[in-house]
């Protein structure tokens, strides 16, 4: 395997968590609603997943148990989701306080219950779901290697996910709706477009990808779930800002970020970064670092939806 090969595996496997999730943080601020408890989403989701995994992987064969699994990680997204919603649209609480409440709450619960089940609050899972080599894909020259060997199906859910985002948001009504809600959502109400079920359907889709996104983290980066996906809903709100709230430019914003988590992870296995005798703890952080100052250069250019964070109410339009 090439080093150009391994980075590209690498890259994706981190920049397809990224990718689902920022594009879940995407669905819920088009429609007005700030979202910042992506991390705690991924938490329950990852964390229902695996549970559902242990529980049934001797039952049945690698791929569809993952696939059962990214289900369960999306149903219980949503459920999730739905406190931010009501919160959120029905409450006019806070967006942020909402979603720091989620983010508290979501590691502790994991913890608890998985502590209640098993005593031990690490929950294990067997990774048998990498794919060596996808057929006759992974025999085409030069990207065969980078992108249909050693990978995994969420690899290619991502991708589809990302193109469905796209249509959804730029060739339906449904998306024509959801963007007139986050940008002038009196506008809206004003030819009959209901703001609080578009609301409520884009912060239940970004619960829905963040729960996937979670247990897309977590399998081809461990082989057990211990209520952490190392600040990577915060990192996914970074990557939303970073690609200006459009599913295209969040694709090359993950990738970017994907890349500079894959350096921090795998530099020892880079002749020419490993000869550098750099600190390990210099690549540990320099994912976070390139964070803070891509947004230093970019939030004054923010194109956030107008009326994003601001609770929406029908009686003072």
């Amino acid at each position: 395997m090439t080093i150009v090969s391994f980075l590209a595996q690498q890259t994706m496997i981190f920049s397809i968590p990224l990718l689902v999730v920022a594009l879940g943080a995407l669905f819920s601020e088009r429609s007005g609603v700030t979202n910042i408890a992506m991390e705690g989403i991924m938490v329950l989701g990852a964390f229902a997943g695996v549970l559902f995994m242990k529980t049934f992987q001797t039952a049945l064969p690698g791929q569809p148990i993952f696939i059962l699994s990214l289900i369960v990680a999306g149903i219980t997204g949503v459920i999730v989701s739905l406190l931010h919603a009501y919160a959120s649209i029905n409450m006019n609480a806070d967006q942020t306080i909402s979603g720091t409440a989620i983010n508290t709450f979501a590691p502790a619960f994991a913890i608890y219950t998985a502590r209640m089940i098993q005593q031990v609050q690490q929950v294990s899972f067997k990774n048998q779901f990498q794919i060596k080599e996808v057929p006759i894909l992974s025999k085409i020259p030069v990207i065969g290697g980078m992108f249909f060997t050693n990978a995994y199906i969420s690899t290619y859910i991502g991708i589809a996910l990302l193109i469905l985002a796209w249509f959804l948001l730029y060739k339906t009504k449904f998306g024509l709706r959801l963007r007139s809600c986050g940008e002038f959502p009196q506008a809206a109400d004003s030819v009959g477009i209901n703001v609080y079920k578009i609301r409520y359907a884009g912060v239940m889709i970004s619960g829905l990808l963040g729960g996937i996104g979670g247990l897309i983290f977590v399998v081809p980066t461990s082989t057990n779930f211990n209520a952490s996906v190392a600040g990577y809903g915060f990192l996914a709100i970074a990557v939303l800002i970073f690609g200006q709230w459009k599913p295209v430019k969040i694709f090359f914003a993950a990738l970017f970020f994907g890349l500079m988590k894959t350096l921090a992870s795998a530099y020892s296995a880079i002749p020419f970064m490993l000869a550098l005798n750099i600190p390990s703890n210099f690549y540990k952080m320099a994912p976070y670092i390139a964070t803070i100052i891509v947004l230093i250069f970019t939030s004054k250019n923010s194109q956030a939806p107008k009326a994003c964070g601001t609770p929406y109410d029908k009686e003072q339009r």
